[in-house]
């Protein structure tokens, strides 16, 4: 048929126009592939952890005691306005020393999350039952001073400190960042216990207006005080602040465990300082 038309088209019978309506002096066209159709892409899944959260825990807490600045004040109340304690400030001589101690601790929390794809922020209440029993090593002081009236001093105490808590709580802020079905997160916030406080301090002084240790006369008389104090508070409570990081884990779509630290800080009166380290395990349910 392509060699009629060919023939004819040669003898001016078939218009080239026709000709090209039947594609017949035409090559083969070229075939172009058609690409296939984009798979539609879906959004970013990501675990669940915004909602209401409750759960329990147990773990060892570490609570440390620096007794050493304890009986600042309650020395520095007993030699107010006296050239001593302005000059020399045997206030500041450390009496006690640090103590500290482990315990096995229990507990619940309860918190809520709002979530932002992978990012999550909330805030959680957490109480901890930690009985600790901390009791300050007693370090007496004895030393010889002067001031500059030219009286010469001979001073000698010591103290006792303790403290016996068992509670504790905390109220944080968290954020954590969701990797998988793992949450890690860090925390801060407020911290709160409950504590029995003492603190004693008492001891003798002696002035020698002679200004030599040991030497008294009628004209330059050795002159005896004491220093004595205490402070005692029963269910005290103590504030402070907590800092910490950890980790939940997802089993389920409403069950996780987890796995923590925290670090509180408390600087109860008289003014010393007591620290609480605790590691924990734990479960919760996701509402």
């Amino acid at each position: 048929m392509r060699r009629v038309f060919c023939a004819l088209l040669a003898l001016g019978v078939v218009s080239p126009a026709a000709a090209a309506d039947f594609d017949l002096l035409r090559g083969p066209e070229p075939i172009v592939p058609v690409a296939p159709a984009p798979l539609p892409v879906g959004p970013a899944t990501f675990t669940r952890w915004s909602g209401f959260y409750v759960g329990g825990q147990f773990g060892v807490s570490n609570a440390s005691g620096d007794f050493s600045t304890a009986t600042q004040s309650l020395v520095a109340y007993t030699l107010r306005d006296t050239t001593l304690e302005s000059e020399v400030t045997p206030s500041q001589w450390p009496v006690l020393g640090s103590v500290s101690q482990s315990a096995l601790s229990g507990g619940g929390f309860i918190g809520f999350n709002t979530q932002w794809q992978d990012l999550v922020l909330g805030m959680e209440a957490n109480y901890n039952y930690a009985p600790v029993s901390l009791h300050a090593p007693n370090s007496p002081i004895g030393r010889s001073t002067s001031d500059s009236t030219g009286s010469a001093y001979a001073l000698s105490f010591g103290g006792t400190g303790s403290l016996v808590a068992q509670d504790f709580a905390t109220l944080r802020l968290r954020a954590g960042w969701v990797v998988g079905n793992f949450l890690p997160y860090g925390f801060v916030g407020f911290a709160m216990g409950v504590a029995t406080t003492s603190v004693t301090v008492s001891g003798v002084g002696t002035q020698y207006t002679s200004g030599v240790i040991g030497t008294c006369t009628a004209s330059q008389p050795c002159g005896s005080f004491g220093i004595n104090n205490s402070f005692n508070a029963n269910s005290q409570v103590l504030y402070g602040f907590t800092v910490g990081a950890g980790v939940d884990y997802a089993i389920t779509s409403n069950i996780f465990v987890r796995a923590e630290f925290e670090w509180d800080q408390f600087n109860p009166p008289p003014g010393f300082l007591l620290t609480v380290a605790s590691g924990r395990i734990g479960g919760g349910f996701k509402f």
